[in-house]
């Protein structure tokens, strides 16, 4: 039996938006159980890339703002961490 763990978190300052909240999203951590260790690294694979475009997203969206002078990509944090790990 093999586990997929996963940590994800962000935090976008109030300086990176005409909002003067800050934006934060405490890190959630995530098990799912799988059958086989190929099972659980497909899974990874594509958890991965989803949670990589997700913050591409992001930055070119802020990246956008920026240039109209209402958004700092430098003041957004994301952060993953993908495991297979064998239970």
């Amino acid at each position: 039996m093999w586990v997929l763990m996963y940590v994800f978190s962000y935090s976008v300052n109030p300086a990176a938006t005409s909002d003067k909240a800050e934006w934060r999203l405490l890190p959630n951590v995530v098990f799912q159980e799988f059958t086989s260790e190929e099972r659980c690294r497909t899974a990874k694979s594509m958890l991965e890339g989803s949670l990589k475009e997700a913050g591409a997203r992001l930055r070119s969206g802020l990246e956008d703002l920026k240039t109209i002078g209402k958004a700092d990509p430098a003041q957004i944090i994301i952060a993953y961490n993908v495991e297979c790990l064998p239970k």
